[in-house]
């Protein structure tokens, strides 16, 4: 996460009034909510995310100059236009856990047809930053769990056979020193792990180049499609059922 302070200066004394100031960051429902939209991994101008919240531009822009100087988010700028997204990927496991950890509340009706679809597609399947998230990510943890290709024992890595496997589909993870290469990520919606970590993002990328999963519109959500249901049904055993959303 990128704060004002490097590692190697931070000074352990001032480490509660760190903590506090990026609590405060987080305790306002618009920010919560630019957080949880840029949890795509793609990066959002004001704009976007003032009409995602339902704020004037010029509420969204005071909270995002705000959200970058405490280091949360991170800007670019191409000519005029600006853009904003998680600062890295520390960042999004820290929101992913958090709206895991938040209270379970019974959730008001939809008020729209399309508010519910929305809701139903984020809780099947979601990108994470960069790694699959919502009822599809945790199934395919739970496989990858059940076939030994990844260990939980002495703390979460790939098995070898787990190796072979992702070999076999041509699944490349890159060489990362500063990241670990599986990481659990709670989970927002199912309240349980799924796969972070430089092996749960080259998996979701693979499946996006490949065709296996697609992006439905601009939010998060994604939806398996014939040819993923066909790869995750042979490379982990999941049924066509749990890998088609739920009609409405």
């Amino acid at each position: 996460m990128r704060t004002a302070a490097s590692p190697t200066t931070a000074n352990p004394l001032l480490a509660g009034a760190d903590l506090a100031a990026m609590a405060r960051l987080l305790a306002d429902g618009t920010r919560a909510t630019f957080c949880l939209a840029l949890l795509d991994g793609r990066a959002w101008t004001p704009t976007e995310l003032a009409k995602h919240a339902g704020v004037a531009p010029s509420t969204a822009t005071e909270h995002l100059n705000a959200m970058v100087a405490g280091g949360l988010l991170a800007e670019e700028r191409q000519g005029r236009h600006r853009y904003v997204r998680l600062a890295d990927q520390q960042v999004a496991e820290l929101i992913e856990t958090l709206a895991a950890a938040a209270p379970v509340r019974s959730a008001p009706p939809p008020r729209t047809l399309s508010a519910d679809s929305r809701r139903r597609a984020l809780a099947h399947a979601r990108t994470c930053y960069d790694h699959l998230a919502g009822r599809v990510g945790v199934a395919i943890a739970d496989a990858m769990t059940e076939r030994a290709l990844v260990d939980w024992e002495h703390g979460l890595r790939l098995t070898p056979g787990g190796e072979r496997w992702l070999a076999d589909l041509a699944i490349e993870v890159p060489a990362a020193a500063k990241r670990p290469a599986l990481r659990p990520c709670l989970d927002w919606t199912e309240r349980r792990p799924h796969l972070a970590g430089a092996v749960g993002a080259a998996l979701c990328g693979h499946a996006l180049d490949k065709g296996w999963i697609r992006r439905v519109g601009s939010t998060r959500a994604v939806l398996v499609t014939p040819a993923g249901r066909e790869v995750f049904q042979g490379a982990l055993g999941l049924s066509a059922e749990l890998l088609t959303p739920v009609a409405n």
